[in-house]
């Protein structure tokens, strides 16, 4: 899998609170009649997130929720729309390192000029964990059996 570093949102990014992606991406979407984009159509794109180094809390009772947001606003703060959502996820399920919370081909829609992620964590604070998230044309499919079973 190739990565670009234009297309990284989060690269080993601490997350213990709430939080917008360390990066997020500029459409370059000019004002005027054609302000919205449609990255989600023609190739393919996927967006990876994946949990780098064990998330820990003390309760070990918080969610993680990951939004793949657009907005007219670098900071995601003006009016947001909201393309994905991975839905709370519990901490047994988002915690382990390794991961993946999310691997999904970008929906069709239409893109503001700034593309970022949103870590909502609830029920935390986390008291560590890091995260990847970048988009990539490639992802890694492989998937691992036990040995010992027959294909016939």
């Amino acid at each position: 899998m190739i990565l670009d570093s234009q297309l990284l949102f989060s690269d080993a990014q601490a997350v213990t609170a709430t939080a917008i992606s360390t990066n997020v991406i500029d459409l370059n979407v000019v004002v005027g009649p054609n302000a919205i984009q449609d990255i989600g159509s023609g190739e393919d794109l996927y967006l990876v997130v994946t949990t780098l180094t064990a998330a820990t809390d003390t309760g070990s009772d918080a969610t993680l929720t990951v939004t793949l947001e657009s907005d007219t606003a670098v900071g995601l703060a003006t009016a947001p729309v909201v393309h994905f959502s991975t839905g709370a996820l519990a901490f047994a399920t988002f915690s382990p390192a390794g991961t993946n919370l999310a691997i999904i081909k970008l929906p069709t829609a239409e893109y503001k000029r700034y593309l970022g992620l949103r870590y909502t964590v609830a029920s935390g604070p986390l008291t560590a964990g890091t995260f990847d998230a970048y988009l990539t044309k490639d992802i890694s499919k492989f998937k691992a059996y036990a040995s010992g079973f027959y294909v016939g």
